[in-house]
């Protein structure tokens, strides 16, 4: 029999970015909070502390940051007809591990979606009409609007303090800001960060072929700065250790930066490590929740802590193995299409051009995650999907940002990975290189799904996740549109070798090499229960004590780096559990 804890008013799952986000607004309002990670505890002292997190062998290449597979995972195979296998080597994607989650180690790059990608599939119908939208692709608009969430979107940004230039000010464009995005009713808390040598240069070729080049919005601090919390933030030196990495410096926008030392100050907040929660437990009727069920690494057994709310916060992953463990929402069957829990999973559509400059210094240990030019001139809503043939965009970004010598080493197609010819081509092309990313959407379809595996169990002899995946042919034709733009570019510069790397038509899906942690959908949001898993709120349809946070609530993946619609959706969600569920808990919708 499970250990029973004493009753909280709120049990949040994991103690990421929204779970710091839902705790202290939360806590603000007098609620007594528990939060439950699974990982170890993690504070920029001691646990980033310089020089020992600078160490890219143990944290670059092994991943000590990361969630390691034996401790969970998925099955992965790219359709019905291939028998799913455990995911036992990090590769694809890496989700997080420890109090933090993926905000200690993300890269820092922040974006609002653009408008027209909260209403999609009004977009397309508007325009061009249904009939452009492939068959399998579930294309849905968003339950909320752009200007629904503008002010939470502020909010986040204010807390997490980003960096950058507004190019849409209360409909007013500004010069020097991105033209294409959504209005902002304030700017950026910070100034942007300074250009290095390799992005200047980006930006004078776009800008004389007629581009709209801005900086990138950078959870990168680049001056001192307080946030509403009273929590501090240091100005970054550009050591180039963001990826996979906690930051020393207290410049890089994460939880431990922005919230969490003031959250734990909080009396009636606290949280337990090493505390893996197993299945959220339901009331006799199955209308609500009682609280979870966890087990205690410390003491090896099962503990149920009883609560009034449960906030499911973990990774997009987790959230929706919970999920389908707990009975939250019926499990999507993609033959029917019936059901919503692991319906919608979708990913991300990458691709670059790398060039090399001979006689161009560019000085890579210089930079940090988030640095960059950007244009947004073949976002999603610039296409014209009519005559371009795909539904979708990518904004494209240039700039040092690694400055780690094992993992950024790029030289040109052809050199031998190892041995004297590789040294040779190290000495003679190290700092002479510079790239152009584009980073695409990616839509949602019906083969695309999460559910239960029926062979592979854990440690605790639950199902594991299992993941079906594959590239579609609509966002393989967006990447390609992008290779033959971002070389027009390339040739404009002019460089002595040059080189590029996108998924061709027919591309399937490779889980070894690392391409994105931005896993989206599962639990997605939807104006009715027969189309999604959550409402507006992000609070469960079928059980109105939980609330669900993340990348899982997204209906299809947006171009960007998902952490700013995250954050905005979670302050959304905390807005509507103070001012309206508190008072008479019910659904909302």
């Amino acid at each position: 029999m499970a250990r029973i804890e004493k009753k909280k008013d709120v049990v949040i799952v994991g103690l990421g970015w929204t779970g710091s986000i839902l705790g202290m607004e939360l806590a603000q309002e007098g609620l007594d909070i528990i939060a439950l990670e699974r990982g170890r505890d993690q504070n920029t002292v001691p646990d980033f502390k310089y020089p020992n997190q600078i160490d890219e062998l143990k944290y670059g290449v092994r991943f000590k940051n990361m969630q390691h597979p034996s401790q969970m995972t998925v099955t992965v195979r790219r359709d019905e007809s291939e028998t799913a296998l455990p995911y036992r080597s990090l590769g694809s994607f890496l989700p997080g591990n420890g109090v933090g989650g993926a905000g200690t180690h993300w890269n820092g790059l922040n974006w609002r979606p653009q408008p027209e990608e909260l209403k999609l599939r009004t977009h397309v119908r508007d325009n061009w009409g249904e009939k452009i939208i492939p068959e399998d692709m579930t294309l849905q608009d968003y339950p909320v609007s752009y200007d629904d969430l503008e002010p939470f979107f502020t909010q986040f940004e204010q807390v997490a303090g980003i960096s950058g230039k507004a190019g849409n000010l209360n409909g007013q464009i500004q010069e020097g800001g991105n033209p294409f995005e959504g209005w902002r009713s304030a700017e950026f808390p910070m100034p942007a960060m300074p250009s290095t040598y390799d992005s200047t240069k980006f930006r004078d070729t776009v800008k004389a072929m007629g581009y709209h080049p801005f900086p990138a919005p950078a959870g990168i601090a680049s001056t001192s700065y307080t946030n509403p919390y009273g929590m501090q933030m240091g100005p970054c030196n550009l050591c180039g250790f963001c990826e996979r990495f906690g930051c020393y410096q207290y410049s890089k926008s994460s939880p431990q930066t922005t919230i969490l030392d003031a959250l734990k100050r909080m009396p009636n907040f606290s949280y337990r490590t090493h505390a893996e929660v197993l299945r959220v437990e339901m009331a006799a009727d199955g209308k609500t929740a009682t609280g979870v069920t966890y087990f205690d690494e410390a003491t090896q057994e099962e503990v149920f802590q009883p609560a009034d709310i449960v906030i499911l916060s973990s990774y997009q992953l987790n959230n929706v193995h919970l999920m389908l463990l707990s009975g939250i929402g019926q499990a999507y069957d993609p033959a029917t299409g019936e059901g919503v829990t692991g319906k919608n999973y979708a990913y991300q559509m990458n691709g670059g051009v790398t060039m090399f400059f001979r006689e161009d210094h560019f000085n890579p240990f210089i930079g940090h995650g988030a640095n960059g030019i950007c244009i947004d001139d073949f976002s999603v809503n610039q296409n014209d999907y009519g005559a371009l043939g795909f539904i979708g965009g990518a904004y494209w970004r240039s700039g040092s940002f690694n400055g780690q010598p094992i993992r950024s080493m790029p030289l040109p197609q052809g050199t031998p990975g190892w041995g004297a010819d590789w040294k040779k081509a190290i000495g003679e092309w190290y700092g002479h290189a510079m790239s152009i990313g584009t980073h695409g959407s990616h839509m949602s379809y019906r083969s695309n799904h999460l559910d239960l595996d029926p062979v592979y169990k854990d440690r605790h002899g639950r199902a594991l996740m299992r993941m079906t995946f594959n590239w579609n042919p609509n966002d393989l034709r967006m990447n390609q549109y992008m290779k033959i733009k971002a070389e027009e570019v390339a040739r404009a510069m002019n460089p002595d070798k040059w080189q590029s790397s996108f998924k061709g038509l027919g591309a399937k899906y490779d889980v070894r090499p690392y391409q994105t942690t931005h896993n989206t959908g599962g639990h997605i949001m939807s104006a009715n229960p027969r189309e999604g898993a959550v409402n507006r709120y992000s609070q469960a349809w079928d059980k109105h004590n939980v609330f669900i946070t993340g990348a899982g609530n997204f209906v299809q993946n947006t171009q960007y780096n998902p952490t700013g619609l995250v954050g905005g959706l979670a302050y959304h969600t905390a807005h509507a559990i103070r001012t309206l569920y508190l008072r008479n808990p019910r659904p909302l919708v």
